[in-house]
């Protein structure tokens, strides 16, 4: 039996892709949801935005007024440097606080982009990766187990196994009379029902024979 993560027993492997492709899709919303938030949150930076620009509008005003009154006789320096002064108490420090509100933001978006796809993705993982990984080990196991299951030996010691542990309506899937089958030295459904609760398929040169 060849090494693969998948059981080779068909119903099982279907399912265990099925699981495999919903934790994949799930990751994947995850991280588009978190792009998501990033941009909604990120998108308020526009108020930041038109605060800056009238900010700046406030001081190119201040500006400009001192600029005009700059060459004025005895008293156009002073005015000029007033209005600097002025502009940039009113003007320019609502322009520092937009920069500093628009930082924020920007962080603020990056954060909760982040938080919503990585705590979910982290406990989908916590919950499902040693669920898959023990799957895998197990199956790997059976297959070093179970291994040359056509030996009449070993066919007879898997089909002891098979009716004294696995549980009865497993086994009523394969044979109506198990014990029987076993007492009569019947051990190809046992067999079977022992490799499918494995997760693996019997050889293609074993034959049920119910």
């Amino acid at each position: 039996m060849s090494w693969s993560p998948y059981p080779s027993e068909p119903r099982q492997r279907r399912s265990t892709i099925v699981r495999d492709v919903l934790a994949l899709t799930a990751l994947l919303f995850l991280a588009w949801l978190g792009r998501r938030v990033y941009g909604l949150v990120d998108n308020l930076s526009v108020v930041t935005d038109s605060v800056e620009s009238a900010g700046a509008s406030v001081q190119n005003g201040f500006g400009s007024a001192a600029s005009a009154l700059s060459g004025t006789p005895i008293v156009g320096d002073e005015l000029a440097a007033a209005l600097e002064a002025a502009g940039t108490a009113s003007g320019g420090n609502v322009v520092d606080l937009a920069l500093a509100g628009d930082t924020a933001i920007h962080r603020l978006a990056l954060v909760l982009g982040l938080l919503t796809f990585a705590i979910p993705a982290l406990i989908l993982l916590v919950l499902y990766v040693p669920m898959r990984v023990g799957q895998t080990r197990r199956l790997r196991s059976s297959r070093l187990v179970y291994r040359d299951e056509h030996n009449a030996e070993r066919r007879q010691l898997l089909a002891m196994r098979a009716a004294m542990s696995l549980p009865t309506d497993h086994l009523l899937k394969y044979s109506p009379d198990p014990i029987g089958d076993l007492v009569r030295g019947d051990h190809d459904a046992l067999v079977e029902a022992l490799l499918a609760d494995a997760g693996l398929a019997p050889a293609p040169t074993s034959h049920r024979t119910v």
